[in-house]
C-alpha cells in the first residue's frame, strides 16, 4: 500500500534536503524550466485535462507556448504588458500563462464567476490592456463598463471561435496559426520580472492585487516538487486555475518532469474515483472528501502524499488510515507560496494540528504585538520570509508597507512554536473573538464543530453582549440530508462541550442553507455579521435552552 512503502523508504533528513534546494541554482525564468523540461522529457505527458480529453507531450507544450507567445508579441503585447486571463479550466489556460512568461508580461487572471463590478475592479486596478477570455464570460465583459474602456477590441483575444466572432475580437486559436514553434526574445526575462497580479480575496474590503515574480513561481514550483525527497510523477490539480493551486502545481510537474491531470472542477464525491483511474500520487485533499460516504475502495489508490489544510486533528489519523495514504498539514498564502509543511516521514505530529515547520526558501518567527520575538509555547503573530515572496501589493504602497515588518510578511494569523520547531496556528488576528477578557480563536471553535459527521460547513462570529464584551455564534450548514432538528442541535452541542473550554463553547447556534461566500470561495463574516439587525434572531441561546 501508498502509505507503508513510502514510510519504509530512506530518504535524507528534512534540514539536508532543505539545504541542499535551497543551494541548487533555480532555473532562469518560467521559459527555460519549461525547455528543459521538454528537452529531457519530450515525448512524455505534461498536462492532462482529462474530462476534456485534451492532453499534451512535453514538446507539444512547449510547441504551443512558444506559438502562443509569438501570436501574442505580434498583436503588441510584450514584456512588461498585462493581460487579463478569465478563462476556466481548459488548455488555453496554461499554455496562455507560459506564453505570458516568456514574454515577460504579467498575468491578472479573473475568476469566472466574477460580476461586472468585480470584473472591472481587477481590470482597472491591475492596468490590464489586454483579455483573454472565454466565450461563456462575454456577457459579463460587455457588462463591465470601465473594462470595456480600457480594453480595446484588437487586445481581446476570446477562446471559442463563435464568441469571438460574435465579439469582433481575435480568435484565441489564430494566436498560434502560422506561428513559428520557435520563441527566441528580444529581451531577457529574470526572477525579478513580474508574472502576475493575483488578487486576494480577503474577507473585508476589495480585493488586492498581489505582485508576484518569476522568481516567487520558480520557488513555489521547486519548493512541492522536491520537499519529500521524492518524485510525483502524477499529480492532480482540481481547483480552478485562476486560482493558485493549479499554478504552482504545474511547475511542480515541470520540475518532476511529471504529468498533472487538470479537472473541469472540484468534486468531494469524484474526487477518489479520479485518483484511482489516474494512478494520482500527489495532490490535495479537500475536506468535502472526507465528508463523502466511506466505500470499500477508498484504500485503493497509488496515492503517496496529500495536502490538507486546517483539518480538525482528531480526524487526521482517520484520513490517513481509511485512505491508505500519508495527509501532510501544511500552511500557505497567495503572499508568500508555502510558508509552512510537515515533512512526510515525520509521523509522531499526525494528528498534532501542526503544519509543521519552514519550507524550502522560508524562514518563520512568532512576535508579540510590539514586534519581538516570542519563546517557544507563547502565541503571537507569525512572520515570513525569505526569496522570492511578493513585491508588495499592485498599486497600493499603504498596504503594502502596512503588510511588511522589515523583510518580515506579516500573515496576520496567531501561531505558537513549540520546543521541537513545529509551529501550530490557533487563529487569526483580527478573526478572534473577546469573551470576558479570554481570546477565542475563531478557527478552532470551527475546527471542532467541523469535525461532526453531521455539519459540512461552519463560521465562529462574535455577538456584541453587554456583560461578557462578546458571546460566540456558530452559524452551520449541514449535511444533506440532516434534518436541523433538536437531536442533530444536540449532537453538535455535545461535540462542542466534549472538545473546547467551556468560555469557547458557542452560545448561539443557528441552522442555515448556505454561507455566503467570497470570490475564492472563503466564508465572508463580514456579511453574516451585517446581515441582521439583531444577529441573536433565529438561534438556539444555549445560556436559556430555548431558541429565539
Amino acid at each position: 500500500m501508498a502509505k507503508s512503502k513510502v514510510l519504509g523508504e530512506t530518504v535524507p533528513p528534512y534540514s539536508v534536503r532543505k539545504a541542499l534546494i535551497e543551494a541548487e541554482p533555480l532555473p532562469a525564468n518560467i521559459g527555460a524550466l519549461l525547455d528543459q523540461a521538454a528537452e529531457e522529457a519530450g515525448d512524455h505527458p505534461a498536462i492532462d485535462f482529462f474530462e476534456a480529453g485534451r492532453a499534451l507531450t512535453y514538446r507539444q507544450l512547449k510547441d504551443s507556448v512558444d506559438r502562443c507567445a509569438n501570436g501574442m508579441r505580434a498583436i503588441g503585447i510584450g514584456r512588461g504588458s498585462h493581460v487579463a486571463v478569465m478563462l476556466p479550466n481548459i488548455i488555453e489556460f496554461p499554455i496562455t500563462w507560459l506564453a505570458i512568461a516568456r514574454l515577460g508580461a504579467v498575468m491578472v487572471p479573473v475568476n469566472t464567476a466574477y460580476t461586472p463590478r468585480e470584473l472591472d475592479h481587477v481590470v482597472t486596478t491591475g492596468e490590464a490592456t489586454s483579455i483573454v477570455i472565454d466565450e461563456s464570460c462575454l456577457a459579463t465583459f460587455a457588462a463591465a463598463a470601465a473594462a470595456g474602456e480600457r480594453i480595446a477590441a484588437d487586445q481581446m483575444v476570446v477562446v471559442g471561435a463563435a464568441g469571438a466572432a460574435k465579439a469582433g475580437a481575435r480568435d484565441w486559436s489564430s494566436l498560434l496559426e502560422g506561428k513559428s514553434g520557435a520563441f527566441h526574445g528580444s529581451e531577457a526575462v529574470g526572477h525579478g520580472d513580474l508574472l502576475n497580479i493575483q488578487f486576494t480575496s480577503g474577507t473585508t474590503g476589495f480585493p488586492k492585487g498581489v505582485m508576484l515574480t518569476q522568481e516567487y513561481w520558480l520557488v513555489s514550483g521547486k519548493q512541492n516538487a522536491f520537499r519529500d525527497g521524492r518524485r510525483y510523477g502524477r499529480i492532480l490539480a482540481s481547483t480552478p486555475f485562476f486560482y493558485m493551486d493549479p499554478q504552482w502545481q504545474l511547475l511542480m510537474a515541470l520540475y518532476q518532469r511529471g504529468t498533472l491531470y487538470v479537472a473541469n472542477r472540484q468534486s468531494g464525491s469524484r474526487y477518489m474515483e479520479w485518483a484511482r483511474t489516474l494512478r494520482i500520487e500527489f495532490g490535495l485533499l479537500p475536506e468535502i472528501v472526507v465528508k463523502q460516504p466511506p466505500s470499500p475502495r477508498d484504500r485503493d489508490n497509488d496515492i503517496v502524499r496529500v495536502n490538507v489544510y486546517g483539518i480538525a486533528r482528531d480526524l487526521h489519523t482517520a484520513i490517513e488510515e481509511r485512505f491508505d495514504l500519508v495527509a501532510r498539514e501544511a500552511f500557505g498564502m497567495t503572499e508568500i507560496g508555502t510558508g509552512l509543511f510537515m515533512p512526510i516521514e515525520e509521523t509522531a505530529m499526525v494528528g498534532s494540528g501542526s503544519c509543521g515547520v519552514p519550507a524550502p526558501f522560508r524562514e518563520a518567527r512568532i512576535v508579540d504585538s510590539e514586534g519581538r520575538p516570542v519563546a517557544d509555547g507563547e502565541t503571537g503573530e507569525l512572520q515570513i520570509r525569505g526569496r522570492g515572496i511578493l513585491k508588495g501589493y499592485y498599486g497600493n504602497p499603504d498596504a503594502t508597507r502596512a503588510a511588511f515588518d522589515g523583510d518580515w510578511f506579516r500573515t496576520g494569523d496567531i501561531f505558537r512554536r513549540d520546543a521541537s520547531g513545529f509551529y501550530s496556528i490557533v487563529g487569526r488576528v483580527k478573526d478572534m473573538i473577546r469573551r470576558s477578557g479570554e481570546n477565542i480563536a475563531a478557527r478552532e471553535v470551527e475546527a471542532v464543530i467541523l469535525a461532526s459527521p453531521d455539519v459540512a460547513e461552519a463560521a465562529a462570529v462574535p455577538v456584541k453582549d453587554a456583560m461578557r464584551g462578546e458571546e460566540v455564534k456558530a452559524v452551520i450548514v449541514l449535511q444533506q440530508g440532516v434534518v436541523a432538528d433538536e437531536p442533530t442541535l444536540r449532537r453538535i452541542v455535545a461535540q462542542c462541550l466534549a472538545n473546547l473550554a467551556p468560555f469557547k463553547v458557542p452560545r448561539y447556534f443557528q441552522f442555515r442553507a448556505d454561507l455566503p461566500k467570497t470570490a475564492s470561495g472563503k466564508i465572508a463574516k463580514p456579511q453574516i455579521l451585517a446581515e441582521a439587525a439583531d444577529p441573536r434572531a433565529g438561534c438556539f441561546d444555549r445560556a436559556t435552552d430555548a431558541w429565539i
